[in-house]
C-alpha cells in the first residue's frame, strides 16, 4: 500500500483523511466521526455510478445502488453509498464537483469473493455550492486509489465496474436508455474482408423455414431504421446485460425485424448505424413481438414481413455479425437505399396525428433537460427536452418534445444556432394549437458535427434549408434565442375535463394534500403537471429591481444537508427584518401555520410598496404589491398547514444564448453530469434579468391547506413561451390573466404591456370564486422545488365526461 508521500504535486499537504479512516476501520467494524468534524476533512466527489441492486447484499426497497468516487485531495476512494443515502442521490443533493463530510463509515467485505471489500458510506453532510477541494488540485484523475491492505489485486476498486460483484456494467444516473461505461465501444469495418455471398438467404425465405431446425443460410441486409436502447434490468435477474435494441432491416425482397440481445449490445450498438450494411451468420428467427411500436415504412415500397423477427444473441447460437466497409458493398446486391420523408414547417400541417416525418432546422430554442417518471416502474425515469427550430418556410418554428434517443453526446449538445435533424419524428395534431413533434423509439438525432456522411445529406429538403441559412445573419438569430427555463407544451385547454376513467393524457385532479406528497417525493428534475381545486386568497406582485448575481451550473443557493434531509442550519431563523420564518417548499408536519416573510401585506392599500428593508428575501429595492381576500386573514390562522416557498428560482428563468457562454449555458440547462471535470468548476452561467412575477395563495377548497405558486404570465411576443399560444384579446383582468396566461396585448416591446398595478386593481373579482388550478411542477435540486401555475379554469369551464 502506498504512503502519504506519495501525494501528487497539488501543494497539498500529506496528511489524509481517506488514509486514516481507512486505518481507524481495520480495527473496528465502523466509524462514527463526530457531527462537527472539522472542514479541513471534507472529501469531494469526484464522480457518482449507479446499478442495479443485488437482493442478496440486504437492502430490500431499493432497486438501485450508486458508487461513489471521492477524494481528500491526496488520494482516492471508491466507496459505497449506502441505502438509506440513495436520497440525497435522487435529489441531486449529493453530487459530482461537491464537498461533503462524512460522519459514520463501515467497511464491508464480501464473503463470496476472497480480497475484496469496500467503504461503504452511512452517514454524510452535504454542502452546497462549488467543491473548494478540486478547485486546487490539478488533475484529480493522476491521484492514486486507495486500497486496504491485501486487496491490491482488486481490479473493482480500479475499474469500471460495480463493487458489488453481481453486477457487470453501470448505468447512467438520470435515465436507463443511454450507453454508461467504457464496455459500449465501435468497431471498425475491417477494410480487408472478403465475403462469400454465393450462399445466402433473402428475408423472403425466412417465413416459409422459421421453425426449421436446420442452420440457416447467412443474411445480407442494410440497416434502414435503429431503436434507441431498452434495458429490461429487474431486480432478481440473473442476466449480466439485460439490454435489447431493435433495427428494421432490408434486402431486395422485403424488409423484417432484427433484435439485439444482451452482451451484444454493448459490443455492437454503437457500430450499427441507419445505412450500415451487414453480413449475418448463426442467427435464430422467433415470432414477432406484436405490441411494439414500428416505424413507419411504407414511403419504401417494398413488403415488410412482420411475424417473424431476426435474433441475434451473445450465445445458442452465437451469432456473428460483420459490418461491411461502404466500399465493399456491390451494386448488384440489391439493398435498398435508405428513404426518408422530410418535411418542412410550412407543410407540418398537411400530416394527420401519429404520422411520422422526417425533419432540418436551425436551432432557437434549447429547453432544459427533464425527467418524468415511466408508469410502468417506480424508478425508471424518461429524459427529455423541448427545442424550437426553424426553416425559413414559416413565420412559426417547429416545436419538438425530444426524448433521450440513446445518443447522449448528441443530447447534451443540442443548442442554438445548430443545425438539427430529427428523424422519425411523430406527429401530434393539438385542437386550436399548433402541432408539435415528439420522438419515436426509431428517432435518430444529428446535430452540426454529425451530418458527414449521413444518408440524408443529399435530400432535397437538406439542400434547400442549407441554401436558405446561407442568406440569414448570425447576429440576427442570436437576438431570438433562448436556452433553459421553464417551458410547457401544449397549452392548457379551454375547457378542462376530467374523464370518470382517467386517461394517462390528461392532468389528475388531486387534493392539497395528494400535492404534499407528490412535493415531497419528487426526483432530481422530475416534471409533473397537477390540478387541484380551491380558492386565490391573495397574489403578491414582486418585481426585482436588480438582476440576481450569477449562479455555477448545478449550483443551489442552500444549506449543507445532513443525510437524514434535515438542514444543519436553524430553519426558524429570523430575518433582518425580524419577520417570522418561512416553511421549506418540502413541508415539514406541523400544527398551525407559520406566515411566509412578507408575503401578504395587510392593511396595504392595492399598489402600495413595501418601505425600504422589507424585503422578504433579504435583499434590498424589492417592489411588492398585492391583494388579498376579506376573509385570508382569518383564515391564515386556520389552515393546518401552508406549502410555500421564499422566491422564483432562478433556473426557472431562461438566458439569452451566446456563442461566449455556450458551455456554461449547456452545462446549466443539462443534468447534472455524473463524471467531475475542470469544466464544471469554470461554468458560470450570466444573470437573469428578473420582470417580476406574481405569487398566488390558493386555499384548498376544504379550506384545510394552503399553497403558493409562481405565476409568470407571458407579456412579450418574442418569448419562447408564447409560441402556439391560442391568442384571444382580455380585459387584462387578474382572472383573465390567470386564465390565459398572458397580458394583452402582446407585442415585441415589454413597454406596452398593462401595469402590474393596473391588474391588481381587478383582483378583488377572486373573492370566493371557485377554481380549478393548473400547476406545474419540477424538481430543480437540493430544495428546490419550482410551483408554476399555468392556468387557472373557473367552475364554469370544468366538465365531467
Amino acid at each position: 500500500m502506498m504512503d502519504d508521500t506519495s501525494s501528487t504535486s497539488t501543494g497539498l499537504p500529506p496528511s489524509s483523511f481517506l488514509k486514516r479512516t481507512l486505518e481507524h476501520l481495520s480495527s473496528r467494524q465502523y466509524v462514527k466521526l463526530p457531527e462537527q468534524i472539522d472542514k479541513a476533512d471534507s472529501v469531494a466527489v469526484v464522480s457518482l455510478q449507479r446499478y442495479l441492486s443485488d437482493q442478496s447484499e440486504g437492502h430490500p426497497g431499493n432497486n438501485y445502488s450508486y458508487d461513489v468516487t471521492i477524494t481528500d485531495g491526496v488520494w482516492r476512494a471508491k466507496c459505497f453509498l449506502h441505502p438509506s443515502l440513495n436520497h440525497l442521490v435522487h435529489t441531486n443533493t449529493l453530487r459530482t464537483g461537491s464537498d461533503i463530510i462524512i460522519t459514520q463509515c463501515s467497511f464491508v467485505y464480501n464473503e463470496r469473493r476472497l480480497g475484496h471489500g469496500y467503504i461503504s458510506i452511512e452517514k454524510v453532510s452535504c454542502g452546497s455550492g462549488r467543491s473548494a477541494l478540486l478547485s486546487i488540485i490539478r488533475d484529480v484523475y493522476t491521484l492514486p486509489m486507495l486500497v486496504k491492505g491485501g486487496m491490491e489485486q482488486s481490479t473493482l476498486l480500479q475499474s469500471d465496474v460495480p463493487l458489488q460483484v453481481t453486477r457487470k456494467h453501470y448505468l447512467s444516473v438520470w435515465n436507463d436508455e443511454d450507453p454508461e461505461g467504457s464496455m459500449w465501444t465501435v468497431v471498425p469495418p475491417s477494410p480487408d474482408l472478403v465475403l462469400d455471398v454465393s450462399k445466402i438467404s433473402l428475408l423472403h425465405s425466412l417465413e416459409s423455414s422459421f421453425r426449421s431446425s436446420y442452420t440457416h443460410l447467412p443474411l445480407l441486409v442494410r440497416i434502414l431504421h435503429k431503436s434507441r436502447l431498452r434495458y429490461y434490468g429487474k431486480m432478481g435477474s440473473k442476466i449480466d446485460f439485460p439490454y435489447q435494441a431493435y433495427f428494421e432491416v432490408a434486402d431486395q425482397s422485403g424488409t423484417m425485424s432484427l433484435v439485439l440481445w444482451n452482451e451484444l449490445c454493448p459490443q455492437f450498438y454503437l457500430s450499427l448505424n441507419v445505412g450500415t450494411v451487414l453480413y449475418l451468420q448463426y442467427y435464430s428467427l422467433k415470432q414477432s413481438y406484436l405490441k411494439r411500436s414500428r416505424p413507419q415504412m411504407d414511403h419504401y415500397g417494398i413488403k415488410e414481413f412482420t411475424s417473424i423477427e431476426i435474433s441475434l444473441n451473445f450465445r445458442n447460437p452465437a451469432s456473428v455479425i460483420t459490418v461491411v466497409p461502404p466500399k465493399k458493398v456491390q451494386p448488384q446486391w440489391s439493398l435498398p437505399d435508405v428513404s426518408y420523408r422530410f418535411t418542412t414547417r410550412l407543410n407540418l400541417g398537411r400530416f394527420s396525428n401519429n404520422s411520422v416525418c422526417d425533419i432540418i432546422g436551425l436551432v432557437t430554442f434549447v429547453g432544459r433537460v427533464e425527467r418524468i417518471k415511466c408508469k410502468s416502474k417506480n424508478e425508471k425515469y424518461w429524459t427529455f427536452r423541448w427545442v424550437h427550430m426553424v426553416d425559413g418556410t414559416s413565420e412559426q418554428p417547429f416545436i419538438l418534445e425530444i426524448f433521450s434517443s440513446s445518443q447522449p453526446e448528441i443530447f447534451v449538445n443540442i443548442s442554438p444556432m445548430t443545425y438539427l435533424v430529427c428523424t422519425q419524428m411523430r406527429v401530434c395534431q393539438v385542437d386550436g394549437l399548433l402541432p408539435y413533434l415528439t420522438t419515436s423509439c426509431e428517432t435518430e438525432l444529428f446535430i452540426t458535427g454529425y451530418h458527414k456522411g449521413q444518408p440524408y445529406v443529399n435530400e432535397p429538403t437538406v439542400n434547400n434549408f442549407i441554401q436558405w441559412t446561407k442568406t440569414q445573419k448570425d447576429n440576427v438569430i442570436l437576438q431570438k434565442t433562448a436556452v433553459g427555463g421553464y417551458y410547457s407544451y401544449p397549452h392548457a385547454p379551454q375547457k378542462f375535463t376530467q374523464s370518470v376513467a382517467e386517461t394517462s393524457e390528461q392532468v389528475p385532479l388531486v387534493s392539497v394534500s395528494d400535492l404534499k406528497k407528490v412535493l415531497a417525493t419528487l426526483h432530481y428534475r422530475e416534471h409533473t403537471k397537477v390540478a387541484i381545486q380551491g380558492q386565490i386568497t391573495a397574489v403578491r406582485f414582486v418585481e426585482k429591481s436588480s438582476t440576481t448575481k450569477a449562479q455555477a451550473p448545478g449550483e443551489n443557493e442552500m444549506p449543507i444537508v445532513s443525510s437524514a434531509g434535515q438542514t444543519l442550519l436553524d430553519v426558524q431563523e429570523k430575518s433582518s427584518s425580524g419577520s417570522k420564518s418561512v416553511e421549506q417548499l418540502t413541508p415539514r408536519k406541523r400544527k398551525r401555520i407559520i406566515p411566509i416573510r412578507a408575503v401578504l401585506q395587510e392593511n396595504k392599500e392595492v399598489g402600495e410598496p413595501e418601505e425600504e428593508g422589507e424585503s422578504p428575501s433579504g435583499e434590498p429595492s424589492c417592489h411588492v404589491l398585492s391583494w388579498e381576500s376579506s376573509g385570508w386573514s382569518r383564515q391564515l390562522q386556520e389552515v393546518s398547514e401552508h406549502l410555500c416557498h421564499e422566491v422564483l428560482y432562478q433556473n426557472s428563468i431562461s438566458r439569452r444564448f451566446t456563442f461566449e457562454e455556450k458551455n456554461s449555458l449547456l452545462s446549466w440547462s443539462n443534468l447534472h453530469p455524473m463524471q467531475w471535470t475542470p469544466e464544471q468548476s469554470a461554468n458560470t452561467v450570466p444573470s437573469a434579468v428578473e420582470l417580476g412575477y406574481y405569487k398566488v395563495t390558493i386555499l384548498g377548497i376544504n379550506k384545510m391547506m394552503a399553497v403558493d405558486a409562481a405565476f409568470l404570465p407571458v407579456v412579450c411576443s418574442s418569448e419562447q413561451r408564447a409560441v402556439g399560444l391560442p391568442y384571444a384579446r382580455h380585459d387584462n383582468t387578474m382572472m383573465s390573466c390567470l386564465s390565459s396566461g398572458f397580458v394583452c396585448p402582446l407585442s415585441n416591446s415589454k413597454a406596452t404591456s398593462p401595469r402590474p398595478e393596473e391588474i391588481l386593481l381587478t383582483a378583488s373579482e377572486l373573492e370566493d370564486m371557485h377554481l380549478v388550478c393548473v400547476l406545474d411542477i419540477c424538481h430543480l435540486g437540493g430544495e428546490e422545488v419550482e410551483v408554476l401555475l399555468s392556468k387557472v379554469y373557473k367552475v364554469t369551464e370544468v366538465f365531467l365526461v
